[in-house]
């Protein structure tokens, strides 16, 4: 895996690209209190703080779950008082830099209609988190063959002038043919249409995933955790005199 990494040591909108998301062209799916926000329970499991180190956040996000609830965060390795860390995945951040995006003409808009066969992929080659209605979060195209899916990808995130490309999974009996490269490109057309520049994430001990959107013209902008935290006690922000 490249250990170039692009930005290094400075701000940028994709260090919290839920939140830029979900305050931003996600907002409508996007539940949220102050300085903390989640997208509908039915749509993405991701939560955000518009700052990890702010008090208030950690505050704004304890109403927003409620009494022992869960929240899905990036950046998080040990939480504030009042919460605790109960899981975590390294992972990566990788960018277009030179990716040759095509349509492609076997590929298929997916809609409502096509979440049962959807899912049904997704719980065979498990690219990620996938819920009844991520399709609605951007395009997601497939490939079927003789009426089956077999190969998919589309648009998860969408922070201003970015969309993440996600959801890349193929079933195991047409593995090696190409089909995910092809929908990436795909995908990838799209969002450079719009005027807007992919990116996507990776496990981090997934090699062989890295290594291909590698060769097609991603380059690794940075590594991080994801972490899923509990709220253990009410979350209170203590008054300054």
């Amino acid at each position: 895996m490249s250990v170039t990494t692009l930005d290094a040591g400075f701000p940028h909108i994709l260090d919290n690209p839920a939140w830029a998301a979900l305050t931003g062209p996600h907002a409508h799916f996007a539940e949220r209190i102050g300085h903390a926000a989640r997208y509908h329970q039915d749509v993405a499991p991701f939560h955000a703080v518009s700052d990890e180190d702010d008090p208030r956040a950690w505050v704004d996000l304890a109403a927003l779950v409620g009494p022992g609830g869960t929240a899905s965060v990036r950046g998080v390795t040990e939480a504030p008082e009042g919460w605790e860390v109960v899981g975590t995945g390294h992972g990566v951040q990788l960018v277009d830099t030179g990716l040759r995006a095509e349509a492609d003409a076997e590929a298929v808009r997916l809609g409502p209609a096509d979440v049962p066969e959807i899912l049904g992929l997704v719980a065979r080659t498990k690219p990620g988190p996938y819920l009844p209605r991520t399709v609605e979060m951007g395009t997601y195209l497939g490939i079927r063959h003789r009426g089956h899916l077999i190969a998919l990808a589309g648009e998860r995130l969408h922070p201003p002038g970015w969309t993440e490309i996600s959801a890349v999974c193929t079933d195991p009996a047409y593995r090696g043919r190409g089909l995910a490269t092809r929908l990436v490109r795909a995908v990838a057309a799209g969002i450079k249409e719009r005027g807007e520049q992919p990116f996507l994430h990776a496990r981090a001990d997934n090699a062989n995933a890295i290594r291909l959107y590698e060769s097609i013209g991603f380059t690794l902008r940075r590594r991080t955790v994801f972490s899923l935290v509990r709220q253990t006690e009410a979350a209170v922000l203590e008054e300054t005199a």
